[in-house]
């Protein structure tokens, strides 16, 4: 704002320059009006081009702002009230309250309407009338109001808005801590809760075989084994998840995602028993760019859930685990014959119920960028989970998706 007073002083002062020229006396007056030209023009000049350099200093020293009146004043004189000049002098009292507050607009209202009546006073004859000369003091005195009103407001602006600015940090603080939570709580339900569930499942039952009339020794071991075998399992996902959040730092340790796929295939169906296949689908000559380990987990992980839920809820006789390249689409698909979901299901209602496995997976899909399908898709029976996720988004995550 201050900015744009002096860019309109510098027009007032170009346009009123000559005639202050015209009407100064010869000799010294001239050099003197010259001189008061020169200062006020470049000074504003100056100020308007570099108020952010410029304008603290004038904030430290108003002597400067004094001094510019004073050559303001010589001009005023040469030209005469009825010029140009005199809008110039309203605009001093309306900067004084812009930079210096109240008082400041106070003391140079005080000092420009001195000057503009003794200006009038030594006007030769006709002399104005007392409306007349009081018409630009009264203005210096209602500019100087506006500008310390006009700071007044700006303040207060500035301090809303340094509330607003901090209550919206705290809301992205607060978010940001609320997804963390969120995903950690994926992980865990994903992968070790799941696991040490098993872990107590075989416990009890080595608790109660232990405690048979006639205890079979052979069962015992087994089930000791099994205890075993998921305390281990525990501990190895426990290891891999702290790993793998540790990857995700590092943006260039890319993950070989089908092959990824292939092996964790493989591995559910040595676990389970189920008839599990998996197969490539590219087209031809397409190849899969590099995923960076955050995408590669969140798509590894909602496959891994995807065949758990099958092999879970779904009683199946096989599974069957299809990934490639279509187009501009990494299509993932996790198909199993089993009895399916039921029919109306939401992912509401599932969050209610406290299933929390699919709502998990539709999350983490949303997260990377992809759109995630949870249907009988074109088979007859069973449930197929599929993702479709933009090439693009391997290089630019955080897109929004949607599920169906």
């Amino acid at each position: 704002m201050c900015r744009q007073v002096f860019g309109f002083r510098l027009a007032m002062i170009a346009l009123a320059a000559p005639s202050a020229l015209l009407n100064a006396g010869p000799g010294l007056g001239v050099r003197l009006v010259g001189a008061a030209v020169v200062v006020t023009f470049m000074g504003s000049y100056v100020l308007f081009r570099d108020w952010e350099r410029f304008g603290p200093l004038l904030l430290r020293h108003p002597s400067l702002l004094a001094l510019d009146t004073l050559f303001g004043a010589l001009l005023l004189v040469s030209a005469g009230p009825d010029t140009t000049l005199a809008y110039v002098s309203v605009c001093t009292p309306l900067l004084a309250g812009l930079v210096y507050g109240w008082r400041g607009a106070a003391v140079f209202a005080s000092l420009q309407g001195l000057i503009l009546l003794l200006v009038h006073a030594a006007l030769p004859d006709p002399r104005p009338g007392p409306a007349e000369s009081l018409l630009l003091p009264g203005l210096c005195v209602i500019a100087g109001a506006v500008g310390s009103s006009l700071r007044n407001l700006m303040f207060r602006f500035g301090a809303a808005t340094r509330a607003l600015t901090t209550v919206r940090a705290r809301l992205a603080v607060a978010e940001a801590v609320g997804a963390e939570r969120a995903r950690l709580a994926r992980e865990l339900h994903d992968s070790v809760a799941k696991t040490l569930h098993g872990v107590a499942l075989a416990a009890d039952g080595l608790a109660a075989s232990a405690g048979a009339d006639r205890m079979d020794a052979a069962l015992v071991r087994r089930q000791a084994e099994l205890v075993a075998r998921s305390a281990r399992r525990a501990a190895a996902e426990s290891r891999e998840l702290l790993a793998d959040l540790r990857r995700e730092a590092d943006p260039d340790h890319a993950t070989d995602l089908l092959a990824e796929l292939a092996a964790r295939t493989r591995d559910f169906g040595a676990r389970t028993g189920l008839r599990t296949t998996y197969r490539p689908t590219s087209d031809a000559g397409a190849r899969l760019p590099p995923v960076p380990p955050a995408v590669a987990r969140q798509l590894l992980t909602i496959v891994s859930e995807a065949m758990e839920n099958a092999h879970r809820h779904g009683a199946p006789t096989r599974v069957e685990v299809r990934a490639g390249v279509h187009g501009d689409l990494l299509r993932i698909s996790v198909y199993d014959d089993g009895r399916g979901l039921p029919a109306d299901t939401t992912l509401e209602q599932l969050r209610k119920a406290g299933h929390f496995g699919l709502v998990g997976m539709v999350e983490r899909a949303t997260s990377v960028g992809a759109r995630i399908h949870i249907g009988r898709g074109g088979h007859p029976k069973g449930t197929e989970v599929r993702l479709d996720l933009p090439l693009a988004a391997l290089t630019t995550t955080g897109a929004p998706a949607a599920a169906t």
